[in-house]
């Protein structure tokens, strides 16, 4: 396996089938803009086999916090190691990059995501409530 950060919209596209719906173009282009997002794809023998996102956040009296934006590993790729070694990875970075903490939400009944995480070295911090305010349909999953 080999974990690349990938760079030109040609790897995300090639990763959709990882992500909640297809690629688009502008949106690509826009997330690979972005000096704080970050996109990592595992591959195992040239096929794109798992990805996270991450989203670098930074507060005047917090400094910056990496957010594990969202981890997908193919189906036929899980109980690998693949989640595990993504999430390592991008706290390896965000360690490079000078953030106080790399956080997830994730929900409560995940188990294989709660799993995932805690093998990766995460720590509970408590339980939450995340709400949001949907504003219009952006063509992802809901």
């Amino acid at each position: 396996m080999e974990i690349r950060r990938a760079t030109t919209v040609v790897e995300l596209g090639a990763a959709q089938h990882l992500f909640d719906g297809p690629v688009r173009q502008a949106w690509a282009e826009r997330f690979l803009a972005s000096p704080g997002h970050v996109m990592l794809i595992a591959y195992v023998d040239g096929f794109p086999a798992g990805m996270v996102s991450g989203i670098e956040m930074c507060h005047p009296d917090k400094g910056t916090e990496m957010c594990l934006y969202e981890l997908g590993v193919d189906e036929a790729y899980r109980r690998r190691g693949i989640g595990r070694a993504l999430t390592e990875a991008l706290a390896a970075l965000a360690r490079e990059r000078d953030c106080y903490d790399l956080w997830v939400g994730v929900e409560t009944d995940n188990e294989p995501a709660l799993a995932t995480y805690r093998s990766a070295g995460a720590e509970d911090d408590g339980v939450f409530a995340m709400l949001s305010w949907p504003f219009k349909e952006s063509g992802g999953a809901r």
